[in-house]
């Protein structure tokens, strides 16, 4: 029964007050508006009280926005780069979520490797722009095409070039299905030795997460999106205060408050979901949760992706002569997942109790990579591990970090 209240009332606080919490936005203001400096970073917050040697550093894009990279490694360090990349509603700080000497980011750079933690447009440390504030609609007009076309590849050339050398990649969630897209590009393969891909996103058709499915069928980033709120922000500071309250006062086990949208954890410690409430979530914009959300009218509508007859697609303006006008066809181009190199070395993990990248989903990216060399192809099947476990798990550092590791080092 506490369960079941929980996922209730996790469905009223993340997906209804988000209504109460969301702030209409300005179409457009002449004046840019910084909400942080790189003292205010990852750095100062979570690695240096660590005893780590810490650099924060500004990534510009394309398109103008002003990405917060967070570099840690042991002073005069000379291995290879690792770039640490988060999913959705998360930002940096996921990777050091955990005890330092359980936290991924720490063991990387205890193993010698030179770490970046990047951290994508719209979350606490990168809401800077070179002419848009960031309360304005036109700082949030952005999906993760964007994050494919422009985020990834000025983090990757900025490593690359400040580093001289190729770099390792760890995604998660998100950060697997925007790397995805780009690799089945052909974008960011000379800048690449390998791919670690945990609960990897490539298709969503079996998603079985109900808090997912409750605002994907409820049309939940549409409404948001036509009531001219376009932060999708869920981090009001009454709810925070309201879960931190719950979990501490009323000896409900916490770590059900994120079953709902992930999947049965196995191995969170209750007292990560304070630490993750210290940080999390953070915002994204109401377009890339609407980009997320759409499907071929043939299918069910729902969350994650876009989903056309078996296809990973670019954001749908559902409008014909919109479609023409950005992409010069009536239909979005697709992201062909069968071009992905088959001598790029991947590390692949993913669990049997998520529910966001489902098992018979992740099958159908791995039919996808049958061919791939096989010398070049770990792949890992964790039947307890859900979503979450992935960075938040008190043993995901010896059931998934150290094989990944020992993966790294054999390229």
């Amino acid at each position: 029964m506490a369960n079941t209240s929980v996922s209730t009332l996790l469905v009223i606080l993340f997906w209804g007050l988000t209504l109460a919490t969301g702030r209409k936005l300005s179409p457009l203001s002449t004046t840019t508006t910084l909400s942080s400096s790189p003292s205010d970073g990852i750095c100062l917050s979570m690695v240096m009280p660590q005893g780590k040697t810490c650099e924060e550093h500004l990534v510009t894009t394309q398109d103008g926005y002003i990405l917060n990279l967070a570099r840690i490694r042991i002073r005069e360090s000379r291995g290879p780069p690792v770039l640490l990349q988060h999913g959705l509603f998360m930002d940096g700080i996921t990777w050091l979520l955990l005890p330092s000497n359980q936290s991924l980011a720490f063991l990387l750079v205890d193993n010698g490797f030179d770490v970046w933690v990047a951290n994508t447009r719209g979350t606490k440390f990168s809401r800077q722009h070179t002419s848009l504030p960031s309360n304005s609609s036109d700082y949030w007009n952005w999906s993760w095409d964007e994050l494919v076309a422009h985020d990834l590849p000025a983090t990757f050339k900025y490593v690359h070039d400040l580093t001289g050398q190729k770099m390792h990649y760890v995604g998660h969630s998100q950060g697997t299905l925007i790397a995805l897209a780009a690799l089945s590009q052909d974008q960011l393969l000379n800048m690449l030795r390998s791919a670690a891909l945990l609960s990897p996103i490539a298709y969503v058709g079996q998603l079985t997460s109900p808090l997912a499915k409750n605002a994907a069928e409820n049309f939940i980033a549409e409404s948001l999106y036509n009531l001219g709120i376009f932060e999708f922000n869920m981090r009001g500071d009454s709810v925070i205060k309201f879960l931190k309250d719950l979990c501490n006062n009323t000896g409900i086990d916490c770590t059900n408050l994120l079953t709902s949208f992930t999947g049965q954890n196995c191995c969170l410690n209750p007292s990560i979901v304070n630490v993750f409430l210290d940080h999390e979530p953070q915002s994204t914009a109401t377009k890339n949760m609407i980009h997320l959300s759409q499907s071929d009218m043939n299918f069910n509508h729902i969350w994650m992706l876009v989903i056309r007859e078996g296809t990973t697609s670019m954001f749908d303006y559902e409008n014909r002569d919109e479609n023409m006008k950005h992409y010069g066809q009536p239909t979005p181009p697709v992201y062909d997942m069968t071009r992905l190199p088959n001598d790029l070395p991947i590390f692949l993990s993913y669990g049997g109790a998520d529910a966001l990248s489902d098992v018979k989903d992740v099958q159908r990216l791995l039919e996808i990579l049958k061919d791939h060399d096989a010398d070049k192809l770990v792949v890992q099947y964790r039947n307890d591990y859900a979503h979450a476990d992935y960075v938040m798990g008190e043993n995901a550092h010896r059931d998934v970090y150290e094989p990944l590791i020992s993966f790294f080092r054999l390229q």
